[in-house]
């Protein structure tokens, strides 16, 4: 076990627990915490005045502090009280993973944090952006059941061949670009191959348009008006840079509507433009507008054809209930309408998304095939004849038949036995002795061996994913490549050491450490580290009315100086966290 379970976390399949991973607290150094740190008072000083009041109302709620990484236990014990729960991954998972956690009110925290070098800005994700930004909005019960209704649906999207690769190399760019010490050239690679793979995607596929909107609201949702728009997306809400760009002119806002699944994004820019959200339950409105365009609400031929492209894992659910789950590979079709399908490999027939006694992968482990649809010349559908009406046509058992069905599918031999719903209606027929013809083409012969034939007027439903998650052995994820921690050296364990004896400090934890010391082994060996030196500013501005404070507090004031001289690119990080503490002195 890589962690402690509760109530809602006992309930996950073990096909979404193979991505949890050990969230290792102590791996955190003082650097890591000193980030977290910034961009959470950075954030809350700022965010106070443009986040949606969820936002701050949450942080209470859910008992994130400003001063410390969550710890994931800590967290459980208070999302649960809002019927949620947290698990550490590493990095980006799967977005049908990503989405099916979401479903069981789970989330999902990437549990690596930013680089200093990165601290307004990382496009892997991480626990500032997961619990700075994700934890604290999903208080907001209305929104929390958005999230969720959005996994449901979101995991039930159908991807094709292209999505895996483009999750691949997104992966892959978060990864090296956040590791320390990438060359700028490596970077420009794996932004070339995302560039070309998003250019020769073909029509977007559900998972692809689904996972816009997930960007456009979750991550990068406004809410309120044009004019006067609140911050309540993650990704905005847990980056210090751009939860300040997005509210200037120089980003265009748009009204949400299902347009925004037809919007691409670039994940390694700043957005040139956001949408904005009436409010919470207009999300919702629109999740379900774009649900009724799935497969899942759609179902038909358009819906079994996904499946064949996606050439994943996938179900179809036909009019009397019955649900054959299994990699689709050939339909047959007439007036524009499924009148034959064909699984190969392993497949399950289910109820209910309860797997069918006797129809297990074993069962039908070479596939499943069968007609749908109408007898010819009989406007009555199999699974609406009565008993009565089912024996006047000979579907009955111990009667050898030729059943011909609309599009020129025949099958012929002799019925054992029928399978019925709990509403009586018939849905699977047994025969023996049996051969499926389309038109002189034989789909099926056996002597031997029994042949199952579904019942079932159309296809009303096509999605991914088994019926019954215990149907098919779904833990095979293999990540391909794991994050890249920095690696440690001397002078490295040196400046974590300095940063630690701060906190310690801060803390109360050893107030005898001499921070003027300190300081100036920062300025010497470490000329180029700027976050230390804020921290010790805010430390000599609370002693302010100290004489000798004062002299200190001028003194790291122009050492920075010199700094943002240097390095002019954390120029404004630098004022930004000086201005912080000048103002906490006045209040």
């Amino acid at each position: 076990m890589v962690y402690e379970s509760n109530p809602i976390l006992d309930k996950l399949p073990d096909h979404l627990r193979q991505y949890i991973k050990p969230q290792d607290y102590g791996e955190y150094t003082a650097i890591d915490q000193a980030v977290w740190r910034y961009v959470m008072r950075k954030n809350i000083d700022y965010l106070s005045t443009v986040a949606h009041e969820s936002y701050l109302e949450g942080l209470k709620k859910t008992g994130i502090s400003i001063e410390h990484i969550p710890n994931m236990y800590g967290m459980n014990r208070i999302l649960k009280d809002i019927g949620w729960a947290a698990v550490a991954v590493d990095g980006f998972i799967p977005p049908s993973a990503f989405m099916e956690f979401q479903a069981y009110n789970v989330l999902v925290i990437a549990s690596d944090i930013r680089q200093l070098e990165h601290i307004e800005y990382t496009p892997a994700p991480d626990i500032i952006h997961e619990g700075a930004g994700h934890a604290p909005i999903i208080a907001n019960p209305e929104y929390a059941e958005y999230l969720r209704r959005f996994g449901e649906i979101g995991s039930k999207a159908i991807s094709n061949a292209k999505d895996y690769e483009l999750y691949e190399a997104v992966r892959h760019l978060s990864i090296i670009k956040e590791a320390s010490g990438t060359p700028e050239s490596e970077i420009k690679i794996a932004e070339r191959h995302i560039e070309e793979l998003q250019q020769n995607m073909g029509a977007p596929s559900e998972i692809a348009l689904i996972r816009n909107l997930h960007w456009w609201t979750v991550e990068y949702g406004l809410i309120g008006t044009i004019e006067n728009p609140k911050i309540y997306g993650a990704g905005l809400l847990s980056s210090i840079g751009e939860s300040a760009w997005c509210m200037t002119d120089k980003v265009k806002k748009i009204p949400y509507s299902i347009e925004a699944a037809r919007t691409a994004f670039d994940i390694t820019k700043p957005q040139p433009q956001l949408f904005v959200t009436p409010d919470f339950a207009f999300l919702s409105q629109v999740l379900e507008e774009f649900a009724n365009t799935m497969a899942l609400r759609q179902g038909g031929l358009t819906g079994i054809n996904k499946l064949i492209e996606s050439k994943e894992l996938g179900t179809i659910e036909l009019s009397t209930g019955l649900q054959i789950s299994g990699n689709f590979k050939k339909v047959i079709a007439h007036d524009n309408m499924p009148v034959f399908f064909q699984t190969e490999g392993p497949t399950a027939l289910a109820y209910r998304e309860k797997e069918l006694v006797g129809h297990s992968t074993a069962h039908h482990h070479n596939g499943f095939g069968s007609p749908i649809g109408k007898l010819k010349g009989i406007n009555l559908a199999i699974e609406d004849m009565s008993p009565r009406d089912l024996k006047a046509y000979n579907i009955y058992e111990g009667k050898t038949i030729s059943l011909e069905f609309e599009g020129g599918i025949t099958i012929k031999g002799e019925i054992l036995t029928g399978t019925r719903n709990l509403k009586g209606e018939i849905i699977l027929v047994t025969f023996r002795n049996c051969m499926v013809t389309h038109k002189d083409t034989i789909l099926f012969e056996s002597e031997d061996g029994l042949y199952n034939m579904a019942i079932g007027q159309k296809i009303v439903s096509a999605f991914n994913g088994p019926a019954d998650l215990n149907s098919f052995e779904l833990v095979s994820h293999k990540i391909t490549e794991t994050t890249i921690k920095r690696p440690k050296d001397a002078r490295r364990s040196k400046l974590e050491q300095l940063y630690q004896q701060i906190r310690d400090f801060r803390e109360g934890k050893n107030t005898t450490i001499s921070r003027n010391k300190v300081f100036r082994e920062v300025a010497i060996q470490f000329p180029e580290d700027w976050l230390l030196c804020v921290e010790l500013y805010e430390l000599a501005m609370k002693g302010y009315q100290n004489q000798k404070e004062q002299d200190f507090a001028s003194e790291i004031k122009a050492h920075l100086e010199v700094v943002k001289e240097n390095n002019p690119e954390v120029g404004h990080l630098i004022d930004d966290g000086s201005n912080l503490a000048s103002r906490s002195l006045v209040h």
